[in-house]
């Protein structure tokens, strides 16, 4: 008899449900960690395709295969956009990988990276050196546990970029009031003349459109000049959208070369996903998606907020 292929020996797997509809599989070679912190479900699983991965409520937020061109694509087209980024503002990134790419900006002379999940960083620092590369032990970097949106609210300092790094706004999770107009002006308010925000906003391919939608609605409520865009995320299995948000930077007006040589002026490292084309075709959305984003007018706020399946 034909020795069965290996696949059908998988004895654990990893479901990720995408939608109600939807569901992805992933092979799991063994479990690192597996607990339930006082805010959510935190695993770390390697899997068969996309390494050691961090997973929070059953949803994969980072795989080690391919984080770099979801944390490239996050951080640099608004970092770059400013002129001289000094001070950053990271709600939530606890791989670390965020803070990471934030720290290879030379310009940078202080990194406030706030976490709710204490625990989950923790696991994050001794099962993803390869996410964060020792960015928590740079001089610059200053780790706050605390509940972000507490934090920029009660804090005198202001930033000249921030970062909205969350996991998405499920119903019972820790970032359930991070996705609303209120708080998308509390952190304008602590932004620097000229600054900059940029929002992780989720699926923007096929599914759960209303989320990216409403989350471009509610920006252009409060910020001059927002700017959607999107990158494919292979362990995500979509397009992944994020949004810059300002009164004043618009990243659309910089040319390739012009991209690409801020980086070559600015960063230590290098860069394995962004670019100065890549940053072109990040803000050239489908006819399909713009037009949905014409019609979005739903504004997320504390009173109705927004939450994935």
């Amino acid at each position: 008899m034909t020795p069965r292929p290996d696949y059908f020996n998988k004895n654990k797997w990893l479901i990720d449900e995408l939608s109600q509809d939807l569901v992805q599989i992933h092979g799991i070679n063994r479990v690192l960690h597996d607990t339930t912190t006082k805010f959510q479900h935190a695993q770390i699983v390697e899997t068969h395709t996309f390494g050691i991965c961090l997973v929070l409520d059953g949803k994969i937020q980072s795989g080690e295969k391919d984080e770099f061109i979801y944390h490239e694509s996050l951080v640099h087209p608004a970092m770059l956009a400013h002129p001289d980024p000094r001070d950053v503002f990271i709600a939530g990134g606890g791989e670390g990988a965020t803070l990471r790419d934030v720290l290879k900006h030379r310009t940078v002379k202080k990194a406030v990276m706030v976490d709710i999940d204490q625990e989950v960083v923790r696991l994050c620092r001794k099962h993803l050196p390869t996410f964060h590369r020792g960015a928590f032990d740079d001089r610059r970097a200053h780790i706050i546990y605390d509940d972000a949106r507490k934090y920029i609210a009660e804090t005198r300092a202001r930033f000249d970029i921030a970062i909205i790094d969350l996991a998405d706004p499920v119903e019972e999770g820790p970032a359930r009031l991070l996705y609303t107009r209120e708080f998308y002006q509390l952190v304008k308010d602590k932004l620097k003349p000229g600054g900059i925000m940029v929002v992780q906003s989720g699926q923007s391919g096929w599914l759960n459109l209303h989320n990216f939608c409403a989350i471009n609605h509610t920006l252009k409520s409060i910020f001059k000049i927002v700017r959607p865009y999107q990158v494919y995320v292979p362990s995500f299995v979509d397009l992944w959208g994020f949004h810059t948000a300002s009164d004043g930077l618009d990243p659309t007006r910089l040319s390739p070369r012009e991209i690409n040589s801020r980086i070559a002026e600015r960063l230590s490292g290098n860069l394995r996903s962004y670019d100065g084309i890549a940053h072109r075709g990040l803000f050239s959305l489908p006819k399909r998606l713009r037009q949905k984003l014409s019609r979005a007018r739903r504004i997320i706020t504390d009173e109705a907020p927004i939450f994935v399946y």
